[in-house]
């Protein structure tokens, strides 16, 4: 039965978090004089109405108050990050111990899971999706779970493959894991099945991570979201640096939520626009295999990807070539674009082997 403080890590039970005088004094201010900023202002010209002199807001309360309302959680449900890696991060240092303990991926998959677990010197179990659909192998993450499994990630829509997972298998592993499941639901927006956030105040082991970089288009900001129980999320705001997201991105976040109508009609050009490239790449020749996807992207299997990766940069045409990754053999991860640009690939694709 999952216990969180059977797995917290004694060190960060014991900590002290940094606390600042914001955070302590609740009251009406009108002279800021605790926490040595320049009080005569900022020296660059700026649109926005933030005080760059101060600042952010340390807990980001007003995005959190907007965020609740459109996720339907309650704001002790919800923290922000500098982009969803450093949600993983801290998930490894408050959950993990260096040297000891170890978390299961399911591969192909993003990459960031093993990538900060090698930072944090946790060992990274792999139990790759079943070639054939790029499901999950249930029962193999099941007999890979051992006494320091502390982590299981699954990426729902997965990257870079596409697909999505179905919620029995998420749910009966864990069913049978006490550690924590975590799901990213960073493609989530383009899925044609609902966020399983609705299931999280019914499981206290299940995190689940969303971005605003992707549907919401501020990939440059990097706030990204963890929505858990409300004890889960109290050990990410002990951890977390004290100002972690800055005062632009606030305010930026907070004009973009109030336009969900422009990202609702992105979402659903993205979306047609991704059934229309998978459409015609299935016409060139050298297309072996074009894999359904629920994310703003398709994984698709090619004659010779390195090949034809290098005439497409040649044609200043960026692409992901994914051929190394385990399963993606000769594959091509190919974003959706704008519909002009998705023109002018197919274009230069038919004119690559002369198509």
């Amino acid at each position: 039965m999952f216990q969180l403080n059977n797995i917290l890590r004694e060190n960060i039970k014991k900590l002290v978090p940094y606390s600042s005088a914001r955070d302590e004094y609740k009251g009406k201010v009108g002279i800021f004089l605790d926490a040595n900023e320049n009080s005569f202002g900022f020296p660059v010209s700026y649109d926005g109405t933030s005080n760059l002199n101060r600042y952010p807001d340390p807990l980001q309360l007003s995005v959190k108050e907007k965020l609740s309302k459109i996720k339907g959680l309650p704001i002790e449900n919800i923290f922000l990050g500098n982009g969803s890696d450093e949600a993983i991060d801290i998930l490894f240092r408050a959950f993990c111990n260096p040297g000891k303990d170890n978390i299961i991926v399911c591969p192909p998959t993003y990459g960031m899971y093993e990538v900060s677990a090698n930072i944090n010197d946790v060992e990274v179990v792999k139990v790759p999706l079943i070639e054939e659909t790029f499901q999950l192998d249930e029962a193999s993450i099941l007999k890979s779970i051992n006494a320091n499994t502390k982590l299981i990630f699954i990426c729902c829509p997965n990257n870079p493959t596409g697909n999505g997972v179905a919620w029995n298998t998420i749910k009966k592993v864990r069913d049978n894991f006490n550690g924590i499941v975590v799901i990213d639901e960073a493609y989530i927006n383009f899925a044609s099945y609902r966020s399983l956030i609705p299931e999280l105040l019914n499981y206290p082991n299940l995190v689940i991570l969303q971005t605003l970089s992707k549907a919401w288009g501020l990939a440059g900001l990097r706030v990204g979201m963890a929505f858990a129980s409300e004890p889960i999320i109290a050990i990410f705001n002990k951890i977390k640096p004290p100002y972690n997201i800055n005062v632009v991105s606030q305010e930026l976040v907070l004009k973009a939520l109030d336009n969900m109508k422009q990202v609702n009609d992105w979402i659903e050009t993205i979306v047609e626009e991704r059934e229309k490239f998978g459409l015609e790449l299935n016409q060139l020749s050298f297309v072996k295999k074009v894999y359904k996807s629920e994310a703003n992207f398709i994984l698709v299997k090619v004659e010779d990807a390195s090949a034809l990766y290098y005439y497409l940069a040649q044609n200043q045409i960026v692409v992901r070539d994914r051929s190394k990754v385990v399963l993606c053999d000769d594959c091509l991860r190919i974003t959706i674009g704008t519909k002009e640009e998705n023109r002018q690939l197919i274009s230069i694709l038919k004119k690559y082997k002369n198509g």
